[in-house]
């Protein structure tokens, strides 16, 4: 139980990432290199988080010296519930946090409490938006339109 909400490491590494990507400067790219090096990460493991990323349309790249990732959309129109989706698929809801129960759940130990935490966290998540975290910039480059979409392939 002690990661009570259950938040995966590529789930954060994801978040986490397109936060650093949509504080970027305008025309900014960032590295899997420079990102993970700010996270504290593998960079194959940051790599293979942001290729989801890519093929769910949230970021963009371009290869070779001087490359790096970009946001793809405007930080105002991405949630961060749609980046946690991306990577992990719908929000579990209501989770036993005792990993395997041991009851039927009627009634349940806790009671409505992991209703409540998951509706707050639904909640939460469905509200914020990357712009809520960036430093007085919207980072998306519209003169970008041609980079992939596909980020390029992970360090193994």
């Amino acid at each position: 139980m002690h990661n009570i909400l259950g938040i995966s490491d590529a789930a954060s590494l994801g978040l986490h990432a397109m936060m650093f990507l949509a504080r970027a400067q305008e025309g900014e790219l960032l590295s899997v290199h420079e990102l993970a090096g700010r996270l504290d990460a593998s960079e194959a493991h940051l790599g293979k988080v942001l290729q989801r990323l890519g093929k769910a349309g949230f970021v963009a790249s371009r290869r070779g010296p001087g490359g790096g990732f970009c946001l793809a959309r405007s930080s105002d129109e991405v949630t961060l519930l749609a980046v946690y989706q991306a990577i992990e698929g719908e929000l579990p809801s209501g989770q036993c946090l005792l990993g395997r129960p041991a009851c039927d759940g009627q009634p349940c130990l806790l009671g409505g409490l992991l209703r409540s935490v998951s509706d707050s966290v639904y909640q939460y998540l469905s509200s914020q938006r990357l712009s809520d975290f960036r430093i007085g910039r919207d980072s998306y480059h519209p003169d970008m339109d041609g980079l992939s979409h596909q980020p390029r392939e992970a360090v193994s």
